[in-house]
């Protein structure tokens, strides 16, 4: 039998869509050409919907600062916008997130690579010292 989703997985799934759609064609501003949407999370009500991005590029803390704030400051424009894409009783309220996974496994395969490398110099050392 197929999985039944939630309605609040099935609006996340469409605002999810249609807000990549909508970034990439209506909204101008060039702090914004760069960003990939990598999850909806719809509150159970559907009012809210924290909407998680990351860039192509990856921005310092300022830089990210400044993108997040475009992107919450064109949040009326993208809700009402999306309103009239997507059937639904209400549009739920937009607030943009930075997704740090993409961080986090860098920083999480750093630390692998370096016990790899530090296991193996043990392995090393006692034999080329003998």
């Amino acid at each position: 039998m197929a999985k039944e989703f939630s309605r609040s997985e099935r609006v996340a799934d469409a605002v999810r869509r249609e807000l990549a759609n909508l970034i990439r064609q209506e909204v101008r501003d060039p702090r914004l050409d760069l960003v990939n949407i990598t999850g909806v999370d719809v509150s159970r009500d559907l009012s809210v919907a924290k909407v998680y991005v990351n860039f192509i590029t990856e921005p310092d803390e300022t830089e990210l600062a400044t993108r997040l704030a475009a992107l919450n400051k064109a949040a009326g424009f993208l809700r009402s916008q999306l309103a009239r894409r997507v059937v639904m009783r209400a549009t739920p309220e937009l607030r943009f997130y930075y997704d740090e996974t993409g961080r986090r496994g860098t920083h999480l395969s750093a630390l692998i690579d370096f016990a790899v490398a530090q296991d193996q110099q043990r392995r090393r050392g006692p034999s080329e010292d003998s």
